[in-house]
């Protein structure tokens, strides 16, 4: 059975899943890992999710102010054994729904074009690309996308 607890990035089981997650990124991102890195930082964010599996933390993501109808998806992770079952999904169902509680219209995200599976995935959630934002504009290995929430 899933799991989601809201918690914020000082939780031990965020802290571990995005570890692993930025050791993901390291490979995928290959040369442009520490451009990307700088803008990840997990310090002060107060909207984090953590799921789990018969309490065994499997995935996590987060959402943090962008501007003031916004928040951007950040910190999106299902850890590898845990991959196809809906649960990346789940995680950022809920985050949409933090963000409308707290008075959020629409979600930004950056992925990068090395991540099919997450760009699947925020189609199939509903996302549409957008031109790339903010600190990723002309970074050709970024792909941006927004959700309307209301």
């Amino acid at each position: 059975m899933l799991t989601i607890i809201r918690t914020n990035s000082d939780h031990p089981d965020f802290k571990g899943l995005v570890q692993l997650l930025d050791r993901d990124l390291a490979i995928s991102d290959g040369d442009d890992h520490a451009f990307y890195n700088q803008f990840n930082s997990i310090a002060s964010i107060k909207h984090a999710l953590v799921a789990y599996e018969e309490d065994v933390p499997v995935a996590c993501g987060a959402i943090k102010s962008y501007d003031p109808q916004s928040m951007e998806v950040k910190r999106m992770f299902t850890h590898p054994d845990h991959r196809k079952k809906g649960i990346a999904s789940a995680v950022l169902s809920e985050l949409e729904q933090w963000a409308v509680e707290l008075g959020i219209s629409r979600c930004v995200l950056e992925t990068g074009k090395n991540q099919p599976e997450a760009i699947a995935m925020y189609y199939r959630c509903g996302y549409q690309r957008i031109p790339n934002y903010g600190q990723y504009e002309g970074v050709v290995n970024s792909f941006c996308f927004e959700k309307m929430l209301r």
